[in-house]
C-alpha cells in the first residue's frame, strides 16, 4: 500500500502517459476490480483521476482524507 501513496505523491508532468496508465492499472487490480489495462487517464487534481479502461469501466482513483487510496467505479 505504501508504494501506492508514493504513485500519487510525485506530481505527474504528463496525466495521461504510459507510466501512469500502467501504475493505474495496477492499483485498480489490486483493489480486485476489473479492468484489464487502462487506456485513458484524466487527472481531476493532485491525487484524483478519473480512468477508463479497455474493457469499458471506468473509476475514479484517488487518496481519501486518511490517505488511502480509493478506485470508486463511475
Amino acid at each position: 500500500m505504501i508504494w501506492m501513496a508514493a504513485l500519487f505523491s510525485a506530481p505527474s508532468l504528463a496525466a495521461d502517459d504510459a507510466a501512469t496508465r500502467k501504475d493505474l492499472t495496477a492499483v485498480i487490480a489490486l483493489h480486485g476490480l476489473p479492468c484489464g489495462e487502462v487506456v485513458s487517464v484524466k487527472t481531476q487534481g493532485d491525487n484524483d483521476h478519473i480512468v477508463t479502461c479497455k474493457d469499458g469501466n471506468r473509476y475514479h482513483v484517488f487518496l481519501n482524507s486518511t490517505g488511502r487510496v480509493v478506485a470508486e467505479k463511475q
